[in-house]
């Protein structure tokens, strides 16, 4: 028979533990606006806790959006933001990857690619078969990193800021 620190000891040791360095991805929570706003300033978009904050308050209650964030040793170190878009050029619904962005701190280590095949899985399991994003013309690793995952340039973005917003 086992004494009781023996069994502690074993149960405690059979529990299911997070893998030092390993990638847990889960939905984005409105608590993770500070980390998500120093990712978009990281992403080149300065972002303000406050702005971040508003922004989650309207996207996390949109029903065709969805935001997936990386944690690596309890810190978030990545996002992704999807919607699902209709379109007059298809019959059925298409996918978007709308950021995708790992901290400076944890690039290089697949967290990257956890984000994206869990996008994608979610896009799968909502019968979502075509998926498109854009990217800046100076993310040159970003091109080879999406094209490495099978995703291929068919075209460009076009942008033209009209003006202040109306009150």
């Amino acid at each position: 028979m086992m004494d009781s620190a023996a069994s502690s000891q074993k149960s405690e040791s059979a529990q299911p533990r997070e893998a030092a360095n390993a990638i847990l991805i889960r939905p984005a929570e409105n608590s993770d606006a500070p980390m998500l706003a120093e990712l978009m300033t990281q992403l080149g978009y300065p972002t303000r806790t406050a702005e971040m904050e508003m922004r989650l308050d309207t996207i996390l209650k949109h029903p065709g959006y969805r935001t997936f964030v990386a944690v690596i040793d309890g810190r978030v170190s990545g996002m992704i933001g999807t919607a699902v878009m209709l379109s007059h050029e298809h019959n059925s619904p298409s996918g978007r990857i709308l950021a995708l962005v790992v901290s400076e701190k944890a690039r290089g280590r697949g967290v990257g690619r956890a984000l994206l095949a869990a996008a994608e899985a979610d896009f799968a399991a909502r019968n979502i078969r075509r998926l498109a994003l854009n990217t800046r013309f100076h993310r040159e690793e970003a091109h080879l990193f999406y094209e490495k995952l099978g995703y291929n340039k068919n075209g460009f973005r076009f942008v033209k800021e009209l003006g202040p917003l109306a009150d």
